[in-house]
């Protein structure tokens, strides 16, 4: 059995960077994605320090992120009338040892695609191919059933099998065949980039408005040298009533601007024109805010779950990407501590799978954007002086709790050793 290699299914950023720590570290897999063709898909999203920073102990440095995106200097939150609610320094700025990047996803992905082709070869990525289901063997391995794209069916075994295929995980669905359905809240997110000059810091994540009503905006790009314009990221959201559910077919679309722009109609600022910049997107996308209910376990014998099939959860807090890429590290450091073995998957839960869960939760009651809820909840949302609202004290504890539970605190973070030692290799022994 020690030929076999570890199955992945799902290349997505989760699955991809699990591909490439188990390159570090000497472990042979392959990755089986169901699209034929990797494409840049996806607008933005934020990679906290401590996802950059197993990024960068992975071999993709600043220079490589800044050609996929830019480092976030500063994260607000605005109230409706234009008044800052609360505003922190990110990244460096804020004393970390490792910036945080706010990047175009279907860049990263790309990067992070031909990285692990360059490193373990074309062959270690199928295209095409979409895991189904598994079987558990009498030896310890595991076979996964694949469906391919021309409509044929074949069978792999593995050592271990990682489920990286996204909140519509079939490894998932068969590790917990009696799962709640896709949880949605009731709020709509409509999705577009915009190039238009930075606002603020230059490099600014902005959240403006209300816990149900609100607009979220933030460069991906470094600005042109000669336009001074920056591909611009933005989110607009209305929380609706769900009570007949998500109706739309799919949960994912592109929709024409003028669908929902008028929720936005009179947004006008003297740093910032909502309307503009909504109208000056090539396109929109709408899907549900939506995520899964926690499930006890994330491992099933040689099989777990990591990214959005183990946690998949609103996007308030941006480390949905985060946690995936250090879901794919910790998971490495298991292995390195008790071989390529069911073991390693069951240490690997048992640290994760908790803390993680309670994330979840804490996203789902609106993360770090609870803020906005307690100015609604004061005041209705307008307000002269926020200290008279909710005091600074108040305000610092809130958001150093989000940070802790989500494991990019400050002094926790940059105190703590690599996660994985450089040159560190799976022994021979552990993977006999």
């Amino acid at each position: 059995m020690t030929d076999l290699p570890v199955i992945i299914a799902g290349g997505g950023i989760g699955g991809l960077a699990t591909a490439l720590t188990l390159q570090q570290i000497g472990v042979p897999c392959v990755v089986y994605e169901s699209v034929r063709e990797m494409r840049p898909l996806g607008v933005g999203i934020n990679l906290q320090p401590n996802a950059v920073r197993e990024l960068y102990d992975l071999g993709i440095g600043a220079d490589d992120l800044d050609q996929v995106g830019v480092p976030a200097r500063e994260w607000a939150l605005v109230g409706l009338n234009g008044n800052d609610i609360y505003s922190e320094p990110r990244g460096l700025l804020a004393g970390y040892d490792w910036p945080q990047y706010a990047v175009h996803r279907g860049k990263l992905h790309l990067l992070l695609h031909s990285r692990l082709v360059a490193r373990a070869g074309a062959a270690s990525v199928r295209l095409g191919s979409r895991v189904a289901g598994y079987e558990k063997n009498a030896d310890g391995s595991v076979t996964a059933r694949i469906e391919h794209a021309d409509g044929s069916r074949s069978e792999t075994r593995g050592r271990l099998l990682i489920g990286a295929d996204g909140i519509h995980s079939a490894v998932r669905a068969q590790m917990h065949p009696a799962q709640p359905p896709i949880h949605w809240g009731g709020a709509v997110m409509w999705r577009g980039v915009t190039w238009a000059k930075p606002m603020r810091t230059g490099s600014s994540f902005v959240g403006l408005g209300t816990h149900r009503h609100r607009v979220v905006v933030y460069p991906i790009s470094h600005p042109d040298p000669r336009t001074g314009l920056a591909l611009i990221n933005w989110i607009a959201e209305v929380t609706m009533d769900n009570t007949d559910g998500w109706k739309q077919t799919g949960w994912f679309r592109q929709v024409p601007i003028k669908e929902f722009a008028h929720h936005f109609a009179g947004w006008t600022y003297d740093w910032l024109d909502v309307p503009a910049l909504i109208a000056g997107a090539d396109g929109a996308y709408e899907n549900p805010m939506i995520d899964r209910d926690p499930v006890p376990t994330w491992v099933d014998g040689p099989v777990a779950l990591m990214g959005d099939a183990a946690h998949a959860m609103y996007p308030t807090g941006s480390n949905g990407a985060s946690q995936a890429i250090v879901d794919a590290r910790v998971l490495g450091t298991m292995l390195l501590a008790h071989g390529v073995t069911p073991a390693a998957l069951s240490a690997y839960d048992e640290k994760l799978c908790g803390p993680i869960s309670q994330v979840i939760l804490r996203n789902r009651g609106a993360g770090p954007f609870g803020l906005l809820n307690m100015v609604d909840e004061r005041c209705g949302g307008t307000f002269t002086d926020i200290d008279e609202v909710i005091p600074p004290a108040e305000r610092d504890a809130f958001m150093a709790g989000y940070k802790k539970a989500a494991g990019f605190a400050i002094e926790q973070l940059n105190t703590a050793p690599r996660t994985i030692a450089e040159g560190a290799k799976v022994e021979a022994v552990k993977a006999a």
